[in-house]
């Protein structure tokens, strides 16, 4: 996560639900590193060079531009966002989730030019783009089991690749997260604009999965200090309720739409954001100022749960199943 325009600029938050990291490998060998760009070359001069099948990456790091192409991009992508130890169907729905992502920004930054990209599809600043693994970091985040979950992950790439979601003619918003509460969400009560294929799915499964419960405790000074931070918001814990959070109403899948907190009125996401909680699916009791939260799930909940993706794969569901499973409506094309 963990980005699209327009509509995708309300849903740019979605990476942020996603706990992993992206890598980009090519077929049964190594990742390459894609072919560098130097930063002063001209936008016309690199979409005139670039394959139909490629992806302009820019290094935030480097300042320069990489042509990637789309099969090691993707693969990249599926080590990064999705645990690799995952069944292979899960991991070939994301990889059509991931390579979706792409063709769609990829779109986008076409039409509408980013001038800070230099002329990239898309960066490998993750808080804004889907994240990016070179050789190196891949080899440095998997360690010792790099080899044997890069043929696993390729493997399942191949059997994939060039597929994507389409809806109304166009590349869908391909949101995923890593785990929901059960029920995953709509992308308009998280985002505040409707899309048809993001809307609630049953994901019971995620309940098993790990850490599907946290608690996140704040003392009351701890608590004083981020109350205190909102503009507005009072830390008078003599009023009348005597709560320093109230939660007014939530949906259906369980997420907080709105919260007085110190008396003002904040989204969930805002508030998730101010505790840095895992999820805007959440309960909070209070004692003597002390704070507690107990949080099902992690991440924005719209769109594929990755765990509720990987039980439906135990279970024996293909990848085209969960994929319509999660992304209702959509219809799955070959682009290449």
């Amino acid at each position: 996560m963990r980005e699209y325009l327009a509509v995708s600029a309300l849903f740019a938050i979605f990476l942020l639900g996603v706990p992993w990291i992206a890598v980009i490998p090519d077929g049964d060998k190594p990742p390459s590193e894609g072919t560098s760009v130097s930063a002063e070359t001209s936008e016309a001069t690199v979409l005139a060079e670039r394959e139909e099948d490629s992806f302009l990456l820019l290094d935030i790091t480097t300042g320069k531009v990489a042509e990637i192409s789309a099969r090691d991009y993707v693969i990249g992508a599926v080590f990064a966002e999705m645990p690799a130890s995952f069944h292979e169907e899960a991991l070939k729905a994301q990889a059509v989730a991931a390579y979706t992502y792409a063709v769609r920004q990829r779109e986008q930054a076409r039409e509408r030019p980013v001038h800070e990209l230099m002329g990239a599809d898309f960066s490998n600043d993750s808080t804004k783009y889907q994240a990016y693994f070179n050789e190196s970091q891949a080899r440095q985040f998997y360690g010792d089991a790099y080899e044997s979950y890069y043929n696993k992950v390729s493997g399942a790439v191949s059997e994939v690749e060039g597929e994507l979601l389409v809806y109304g003619g166009e590349p869908i918003i391909a949101a995923f997260h890593s785990l929901s509460g059960g029920m995953t969400e709509s992308a308009e009560n998280v985002w505040g604009t409707a899309a048809d294929y993001l809307v609630p799915a049953e994901s019971e499964a995620d309940r098993l999965s790990p850490n599907y419960l946290t608690e996140t405790e704040f003392t009351a000074e701890e608590a004083r200090e981020l109350i205190g931070s909102v503009e507005g918001a009072s830390i008078n814990t003599d009023r009348t309720d005597g709560r320093l959070i109230e939660i007014i109403d939530r949906t259906a899948s369980g997420t907080v739409v709105s919260a007085k907190v110190g008396g003002v009125e904040m989204s969930g996401g805002e508030v998730r954001s101010l505790f840095s909680l895992r999820s805007a699916n959440f309960d909070v009791s209070e004692d003597e100022g002390r704070l507690l939260f107990t949080v099902r799930g992690y991440g924005h909940g719209v769109g594929m749960s990755q765990y509720g993706a990987n039980a439906l794969a135990e279970d024996g569901k293909s990848y085209k199943e969960i994929l319509e499973h999660y992304y209702k409506g959509v219809v799955l094309e070959k682009s290449y």
